[in-house]
């Protein structure tokens, strides 16, 4: 059955000349052909449109580029115009069970992404109600500006602990990354319109899938993720710190919250309202 559902791809692009083209070839050597790939270019003044435009003229039935005014909404907001987008416009694009996965323009995507995404979004659904929201998602390998692997799993480098993508642990730090994700259409429909306070949509949809559904990880790398200066948000490297500087670390955090803590708590605001 995964062969014949047909997915959208979300590309928000912004000065991605460098990378957008690997990253296209990529998609296009995906071995779930059956997409459409949904872009909006968020103001870019190089090269980037014109990149995607040569795409579309070779893959005119695979790329839908959307008009853009060169209104720069970013990241989040561009990913969440581009899911209402999406819902709105699914029968145009041949969609039944609106499935939605979201693009990079820096990275590139291991062949069978979408396949192995997919056929996991497909069993939740088979062994729940296919109407409860629901995120998958998976690791991904860290690579440098010329392809060089840094790490072969994000979530080791970064020392996440996965076993705490429950709710409450979510409401305080993310542990999903937003280019390894496929949502279903009623996490998509729930989670909109996404509040210009959440720091990430890709946050904000786990925060949603696992309040009112599902959140699946699978433990394999199916992203290469570009590690590189012009990164919205990179990966860092855990390292392990002494008693003595987690101490001190509490009680500065104690004293006076920093801008990162008060930004999760007005995003958590948002969720309960």
């Amino acid at each position: 059955m995964s062969a014949h559902t047909k997915i959208a791809v979300l590309l928000s692009t912004y000065n991605g000349e460098k990378f957008l083209g690997e990253q296209l070839d990529s998609l296009l050597a995906q071995s779930h052909k059956n997409f459409i790939l949904v872009v909006r270019d968020d103001g870019s003044l190089d090269r980037t449109v014109s990149i995607l435009e040569s795409y579309v003229r070779d893959h005119s039935e695979r790329i839908r580029l959307l008009p853009s005014d060169g209104e720069n909404m970013g990241a989040s907001a561009g990913f969440a115009f581009l899911v209402d987008y999406v819902l709105k416009n699914k029968e145009s694009m041949g969609l039944s069970s609106t499935y939605m996965m979201f693009c990079d323009q820096d990275d590139t995507w291991y062949p069978q992404k979408i396949e192995k995404l997919l056929e996991a979004m497909l069993a939740t659904e088979a062994d729940n109600d296919s109407a409860i929201p629901i995120i998958v998602h998976s690791d991904l390998e860290v690579v440098s500006e010329q392809n060089t692997v840094i790490a072969k799993s994000l979530i080791s480098y970064q020392g996440l602990e996965i076993e705490r993508n429950n709710f409450p642990n979510l409401v305080i730090s993310n542990l999903v990354t937003g280019c390894t994700a496929l949502i279903n259409e009623s996490l998509a429909e729930k989670a909109l319109p996404i509040p210009e306070n959440a720091i990430m949509h890709d946050w904000w949809l786990a925060l949603v899938a696992t309040a009112f559904g599902k959140l699946v990880y699978l433990d394999i790398p199916l992203v290469q993720y570009r590690q590189h200066g012009n990164n919205t948000i990179g990966a860092k490297e855990f390292t392990k710190v002494s008693v003595v500087s987690m101490s001190l670390w509490r009680r500065i955090q104690a004293r006076k919250p920093n801008e990162h803590l008060i930004e999760v708590s007005i995003q958590a605001a948002e969720f309960y309202r």
